[in-house]
């Protein structure tokens, strides 16, 4: 099962306690969080409770809608999107890497759009996650 590292719904996780969950993926983490910020000064951050199912994830938005979810899972993290269509037109026109276009094309769409969860457990895939944060902020 796909569950958050933090399962307790009476406690908020800390940076302390997200840095040693993600051992050494929480500066990947941190550098996404600040990208995002780069891009979109205005952009909200915000700890979320799932439900037991699933426990803790962070969002990032804009005054409206998630701009990326970060899921801190055990020792790595999950970057993940929804993107309506006119974004995933762009991705998939874009030089994201053809694993995740394929995730994308294959993900079921939903009235918000397909979502994607991309594992994070290095620095590779960072390049493509801030192109995809561009088109969703643009989209």
């Amino acid at each position: 099962m796909d569950t958050s590292i933090f399962m307790d719904k009476k406690s908020l996780p800390t940076n302390d306690e997200l840095q040693e969950a993600l051992v050494g993926t929480h500066e990947v983490w941190k550098s996404i969080e600040a990208y995002v910020h780069l891009k979109y000064p205005g952009a909200l951050d915000e700890w979320s409770y799932s439900g037991d199912k699933y426990g803790w994830s962070f969002r990032i938005k804009d005054k409206k809608r998630a701009i990326v979810y970060l899921l801190p899972r055990d020792g790595y993290f999950k970057a993940a999107f929804v993107f309506g269509q006119k974004a995933t037109d762009k991705i998939m026109n874009s030089r994201i890497s053809d694993a995740i276009k394929e995730e994308l094309a294959a993900a079921r769409v939903y009235a918000e759009g397909r979502g994607i969860r991309i594992d994070i457990m290095d620095e590779g895939p960072v390049n493509d996650i801030k192109e995809l944060i561009d088109i969703k902020i643009a989209y």
